[in-house]
């Protein structure tokens, strides 16, 4: 697994693990969407997904044909071990970032 992740892997793992039974493509394309004020395309959260799978972060599978005349599978992911792990470093990371930030921010008496 690579240590860090980029900024659309982490918003496309974190919106597969809030979906949960939930995410398939378009679902996760959405989440991402509305999380990250920005429309991306369907490439590229398909590309991520799959980049994802290939680091082991993500695992799918193709549900039953939707129950419609001429009804697709869905590809569903799931977050698998190394990607929650990967979710916990990501956000011990965030937070260590972000320590003493508050207080430096605070205005000063003069």
């Amino acid at each position: 697994m690579k240590d860090s992740l980029g900024s659309l892997e982490l918003a496309t793992l974190l919106a597969v693990a809030r979906l949960g039974d939930d995410a398939y493509g378009l679902a996760v394309r959405r989440d991402v969407a509305a999380q990250a004020a920005h429309d991306y395309s369907v490439g590229a959260i398909y590309t991520t997904l799959q980049r994802l799978e290939d680091k082991g972060l993500i695992a799918s599978h193709h549900s039953d044909p939707l129950p419609v005349r001429g009804g697709r599978s869905r590809r569903h992911f799931r977050v698998t071990a190394a990607g929650r792990k990967a979710i916990q470093l990501a956000q011990r990371r965030a937070t260590a970032a972000w320590a003493g930030v508050e207080s430096a921010l605070r205005p000063r008496p003069t």
